[in-house]
């Protein structure tokens, strides 16, 4: 099964030869922009504009119809009137694999019986129909996107979005959190291919660690429940669920045709499949960022962890988030706090948990002590997780700068301390000021590539944490 799934959807993923219908001679929309931006982001398959008269579009020589094509292709998109769609694929039987159709229009819209007519056309075309009513893919593989100036960093991340918009902000912004993915494809109406489907697919890759939905609807709910229950434990799913009350059902139903609904119904979803149910999308990028970095150890479930930064009030807050996230900071043992006191510490440090550390602490030893305090309570027993909270605007300003890349070098060090050090995740805070969050993205980039999940606040990384812990005790309970 597994391998079926990658053979079949392997053409949708690593396209080599792509279609696209709807670009014009002038500027044009969608199309225009998805057909000129394929070469400058590296894709080097074939090329196929499809127009009635025109010689050529955006430079590339042009067939007058899908039937012309001169070899089946892999992929097409597609971006016309919605009226227009279904008679594309006449006399196109055995031109195509995969059709995605962009354009709006039909169910969503109040024409299900169109839709039904373009699922039977591709279909009779012996293709399989992505949407209609979405963007596009994003195939790192084949350096291919329907989104303009986004890496292609290969990824363990492999997500399905029924919105296309969102679909764009999972990658911009998850790119700019760190994640690097291995798939995103925009589902819209899913009139024929659905997230079962699909998922089917990020289940068998090897290259997908976590897989990460967005859905309104879900017409295969049967499917995907089965899918999920049968795949429990192989890999985490996140799950971020829109239309979840009464004004967001009414949104939904003209965005995506999606039917209304109980929202009951997909917290039992959760529960039984084990996939992390989340309410905003900044706590499902947050997730995939966690997965993505920390493998689940379900034989020691993340429940006691220890704070480690600098500020006072901070130290308090980061308790608070983390205990309401149903962790425990607990007090050091009296080992851990012998160790600790035998630094010598500035006075304004607290050697219990949570670690305080001012600026004027981390400046010692140029800011190696961080591994010094880090050794001192590695061996404190039960740790799932250690929490390194950095106020860069802070250290930037009233400490030597020079001090961060030791401190990210004893973050190293405690990450790579064996399989007791537990989980290691990283903080880093800042005003917003232009200079330094530059400084802090380029630390971010870096402690991501050496596999640190990096937030941006406390609460944050407390509710990532918490979706992670949770993972591990599904697990756990399983064996």
């Amino acid at each position: 099964m597994s391998g079926d799934a990658l053979a079949r959807f392997a053409p949708l993923f690593a396209p080599r030869a792509v279609a696209v219908v709807g670009a014009s001679s002038g500027t044009g929309g969608f199309a225009n922009t998805f057909l000129r931006n394929l070469r400058p982001s590296g894709f080097v398959g074939r090329i196929y504009p499809v127009h009635p008269t025109a010689p050529t579009i955006e430079g590339f020589p042009a067939v007058p119809s899908l039937r012309d094509l001169p070899e089946p292709v892999d992929y097409a998109y597609v971006a016309v009137g919605a009226a227009q769609t279904p008679k594309l694929f006449e006399g196109a039987a055995g031109k195509l694999r995969f059709v995605q159709v962009v354009s709006s229009g039909f169910a969503e819209s109040g024409a299900p019986e169109l839709q039904a007519e373009l699922v039977a056309a591709v279909r009779g075309a012996g293709a399989r129909l992505v949407g209609p009513n979405c963007l596009g893919i994003h195939a790192p593989l084949a350096k291919l996107s329907f989104v303009d100036r986004v890496g292609f960093a290969p990824g363990g991340v492999g997500v399905l979005s029924q919105s296309g918009g969102l679909g764009v902000d999972i990658l911009r912004r998850g790119q700019m959190r760190g994640l690097r993915f291995s798939g995103l494809v925009t589902m819209g109406n899913c009139a024929d291919l659905g997230a079962a489907e699909l998922l089917g697919y990020y289940l068998a890759d090897p290259r997908t660690k976590v897989i990460g939905l967005y859905l309104e609807d879900a017409p295969d709910a049967r499917q995907l429940f089965d899918t999920l229950r049968a795949a429990r434990g192989r890999k985490p799913v996140v799950l971020l669920k829109g239309g979840r009350t009464a004004d967001g059902q009414r949104a939904s139903a003209s965005h995506t045709a999606a039917l209304a609904q109980d929202d009951r119904l997909w917290g039992a979803f959760a529960r039984q499949t084990g996939v992390a149910l989340v309410e905003t999308l900044d706590a499902f990028l947050d997730a995939l960022l966690m997965f993505q970095a920390l493998p689940a150890r379900p034989g020691l479930p993340t429940r006691k962890l220890v704070l480690f930064g600098n500020g006072g009030g901070t130290s308090v807050l980061a308790a608070d988030a983390f205990s309401r996230a149903g962790f425990e900071v607990p007090r050091f043992g009296e080992a851990t706090l012998a160790r600790l006191e035998a630094l010598g510490l500035p006075p304004g440090s607290s050697v219990q948990n949570p670690v305080d550390t001012p600026a004027g602490t981390l400046r010692q030893q140029d800011g190696r002590i961080a591994g010094r305090i880090f050794e001192a309570f590695a061996a404190e027993p039960g740790i799932g997780a250690v929490v390194m909270h950095l106020n860069m605007t802070v250290i930037l300003s009233y400490a030597n700068p020079q001090i961060l890349p030791n401190l990210f070098a004893a973050a190293l060090a405690a990450r790579d301390g064996g399989a007791e050090a537990g989980h290691f995740v990283l903080v880093l805070r800042s005003d917003g000021e232009a200079d330094i969050e530059a400084q802090k993205q380029r630390y971010r980039e870096q402690a991501v590539a050496d596999g640190i999940p990096v937030y941006n606040e406390l609460a944050e990384a407390a509710q990532a944490l918490r979706v992670l812990a949770g993972y591990e005790t599904f697990l756990a309970a399983r064996k």
